[in-house]
């Protein structure tokens, strides 16, 4: 049944009727959140105009002038939503954006919208900064985490990642331009921001589609309807490169889960270990269709697990973010993550190792191989080419 989450930003009593009168007519908002209903009212006053060009002056009195409206309703309601329903940063800022597209839409105004996420960002606590050009205006939050593939900078021994980049098409010369960070000061504004997602949304069940999903294990053959919400595909579609361990602990939602974990379990029931994650290696190697992330995408793009089986097409990367997902939640057994310089995948530790193991830290791990090779392999076996390369381990996973 879907939610809906009404933010009252004066009490019920207001009158209406003298608001109008005094020219300040509340807004309502109402959109779509993942499932839930919601629905805002702000005040008139807050709605403050921006025109470019850019400059550090502009922006000033536009914060100049936003900060003597009634706007601290509407972040504690926001913040109350974020706590109600334990949305992790990178859900919040969804939750940001969405509203600051109904209080100024980004084709209407560009410069505006930024700056409403900002301000709400900075207001909400987090230490959000703003850096322009010329012509274009950067938004940054402090983050320690470790951020690929996206511009950073550093302050007072901090580190600042850009939240809007691909709004500029992710191709800025920053040799060439010359940005500076805009004079602002917002008392709240300290905490960081954490790109970890430990839960996704409570969608509405009814938003699901069925995928098929058909694979080959010892000549038989098995197929699952799984459950899919296409909205998973725009929570992350501007999310940045994690690390290994952020993106490969990104859990399934709900309905995805119950449509797909479950059946796996019933399939391996009765095998041993090796038996049982050797068919899980087979079914990620081979539900799926190949293709590097530049040819899909045009970027490095890390999926979650739920993404990898959203798509019909995945990397090594993908797979082997897969592959970890399933092992851990089924079998919950002790694994690392090997990157060379081209390819990345698993091993798992068993009770014994399986054919050439890589030993980590005193203990044997046998590589499970989840994206499919030039040639056909068994557990323990890593393909011929990279027997002689170099490897790192990228992330450790250890149940106990």
């Amino acid at each position: 049944m879907k939610k809906v989450f009404t933010i009252l930003l004066f009490a019920l009593c207001w009158n209406f009727a003298a608001v109008a009168y005094q020219g300040d007519i509340p807004t309502r908002l109402k959109f779509d959140f993942y499932g839930d209903s919601i629905d805002l009212v702000i005040k008139a006053d807050f709605e403050v105009p921006f025109s470019t060009p850019i400059s550090e002056t502009a922006i000033n009195a536009f914060y100049n002038q936003i900060k003597k409206t009634e706007y601290g309703d509407l972040i504690q309601a926001l913040t109350s939503y974020k706590s109600r329903y334990k949305l992790d940063d990178w859900l919040y800022f969804q939750l940001v954006r969405k509203t600051v597209q109904q209080i100024s839409p980004k084709a209407d105004n560009y410069e505006r919208y930024t700056l409403y996420k900002w301000l709400i960002l900075a207001k909400t606590g987090y230490d959000a900064t703003l850096k322009i050009s010329d012509d274009k205006l950067l938004l940054y939050v402090q983050s320690d985490e470790q951020i690929f593939e996206i511009p950073y900078y550093e302050k007072n021994g901090k580190q600042y990642v850009c939240l809007n980049y691909h709004d500029y098409g992710s191709k800025i010369d920053f040799a060439k331009e010359n940005f500076k960070e805009v004079n602002l000061f917002v008392t709240e504004a300290i905490k960081g921001f954490s790109y970890k997602v430990t839960n996704l949304p409570d969608f509405n069940p009814k938003d699901y589609i069925e995928k098929d999903l058909h694979f080959t294990y010892f000549n038989s053959d098995y197929s699952f309807k799984i459950k899919m919400n296409p909205q998973v595909k725009t929570i992350f579609t501007n999310y940045p490169v994690v690390d290994y361990e952020s993106c490969f602990n990104i859990p399934l939602s709900k309905e995805t889960y119950g449509s797909l974990i479950p059946g796996l379990k019933k399939n391996v029931k009765g095998m041993n270990n090796k038996n049982g994650i050797d068919y899980l290696m087979h079914f990620t190697r081979y539900a799926f269709l190949f293709e590097k992330d530049t040819e899909q995408f045009g970027k490095e793009k890390r999926m979650t697990p739920e993404q990898t089986l959203a798509f019909e097409k995945s990397d090594c990367e993908d797979r082997a973010g897969l592959f970890y997902y399933l092992v851990k939640e089924i079998y919950n057994l002790p694994m690392i993550v090997l990157v060379y310089p081209a390819h990345v995948t698993i091993a798992v530790k068993f009770d014994k190792p399986i054919g050439d193991p890589i030993v980590y830290n005193g203990s044997k791990y046998s590589v499970c191989e989840p994206t499919p090779q030039g040639e056909e392999l068994a557990l323990g076996e890593l393909p011929l080419h990279l027997k002689k390369q170099a490897y790192q381990v990228a992330f450790v996973y250890n149940p106990y």
